[in-house]
C-alpha cells in the first residue's frame, strides 16, 4: 500500500463536496480548525453549490474531486458530507495523477465508495468525521489529526458479549455496510480475502441488515475474513412485526461458523465519538475477554 505524504504544518487540505450539499455555515468552524492545525485550506469551486439534495449538478461534483486528485500540492482532501451522491460520479473522474501526486482522502459513511476505489489503487485515506461534524466531538476530530501527522494511534475498546476471542493481524478494509453492499459486482468491489473487515452503518431496517450480512456471506466476502471488526450500528429500526434479533445479534449469525476474532461497539461511524481509521493500513487485532484493541504496525 502507498501512504501518502504525512502532513505538517504548511501544508494544504482541500475540501470539496461529493454527495450532499451544505451550506457554508456547517463548514466554516471546520476551516477555522484545520488553520489552527497549521493547514492552508483550499475549497473545491463548486462546494457550496445546490442541486436538489446534492453539492451541485453530477457534473460541478467530478470538476471538484477531479481538481482534488490532481492537484500538485495538496497533501490531503477532507470530503465535507456524506448522505449519498459519491457512487454516481465515482466512474466519471480517473485517478491517474493520484499516485504521481498522493494525497489523503478523509470522510466515511457516502465516502466508503472513495475508500473501496482507493483500495483498489492501493493507496492507504482515512475513514474519519467529515467537514460538517467536526465540533460534534473533539476526540473524533482530533484523532484525524494523529493520523494525518503521525501520531501514535492505539485504540482499546471496552467487552462485548458477543466478541469472540482472538488476535490477528491483516488489513483492513470496508466502511459503512450499505455502500460496501452496494459497490458489490462492480469494479470497486472489496476484496476481503485474508483481509480485517470494518463495518459500520445507520437507519437501516434489521431485515435489510439481515439481508446485507447473508449477501456478503454467500458471496463468500465474510469466510475468509482474518478478523471483523463492527463500529456504530446506529438507530435502527424494527417493523410492527419484530424482526427478532438486535444488529450485533444479526451480524454475529453471519458469522458465527468461522472462528476468525470479532469486536463489536468499536468507537467508529454514525456515532458521536466517530474515532478515525486509517483504511489499508495494516493492523493488529486482540480481541480479550476484559478489553479489544487496535494497534497499527
Amino acid at each position: 500500500m502507498l501512504q501518502p505524504k504525512l502532513l505538517k504544518k504548511g501544508d494544504t487540505i482541500l475540501i470539496i463536496g461529493t454527495a450532499r450539499a451544505k451550506a457554508k455555515e456547517f463548514i466554516d468552524p471546520a476551516i477555522a480548525i484545520l488553520k489552527n492545525w497549521g493547514l492552508k485550506v483550499e475549497l473545491g469551486a463548486n462546494l457550496f453549490k445546490k442541486h436538489y439534495q446534492f453539492a451541485g449538478t453530477d457534473e460541478q461534483r467530478v470538476q471538484d474531486l477531479q481538481w482534488a486528485i490532481d492537484h500538485k500540492t495538496a497533501k490531503a482532501v477532507l470530503i465535507a458530507s456524506g448522505g449519498y451522491g459519491t457512487i454516481r460520479i465515482i466512474d466519471a473522474v480517473t485517478f491517474k495523477k493520484l499516485r504521481k501526486y498522493p494525497k489523503w482522502f478523509v470522510g466515511y459513511s457516502d465516502a466508503t465508495v472513495l475508500h473501496a476505489r482507493l483500495n483498489k489503487l492501493r493507496i492507504e485515506c482515512i475513514h474519519g468525521t467529515m467537514a460538517f461534524q467536526f465540533t460534534k466531538d473533539k476526540e473524533a476530530t482530533e484523532s484525524i489529526k494523529k493520523l494525518l501527522f503521525g501520531e501514535k494511534v492505539h485504540y482499546k475498546i471496552s467487552k462485548n458479549k458477543l466478541n469472540r476471542v482472538g488476535k490477528t493481524e491483516g488489513e483492513m478494509v470496508g466502511g459503512n455496510l450499505s455502500l460496501i453492499y452496494a459497490l458489490s459486482g462492480s469494479k470497486d468491489d472489496f476484496n476481503t480475502k485474508n483481509k480485517i473487515l470494518f463495518i459500520e452503518d445507520l437507519d437501516e431496517q434489521f431485515y435489510h441488515l439481515d439481508r446485507m450480512m447473508v449477501q456478503l456471506k454467500r458471496s463468500g466476502k465474510l469466510k475468509h475474513l482474518r478478523g471483523l471488526i463492527v463500529g456504530g450500528m446506529s438507530d435502527m429500526k424494527d417493523r410492527e412485526t419484530p424482526f427478532g434479533k438486535t444488529a450485533n445479534e444479526i451480524i454475529f449469525d453471519a458469522i458465527k461458523d468461522y472462528k476468525y476474532p470479532v469486536c463489536f461497539d468499536f468507537p467508529t461511524g454514525h456515532i458521536k465519538k466517530n474515532m478515525a481509521l486509517c483504511m489499508g493500513k495494516k493492523i493488529k487485532l486482540n480481541v480479550e475477554k476484559t478489553k479489544s484493541e487496535l494497534i497499527y504496525l
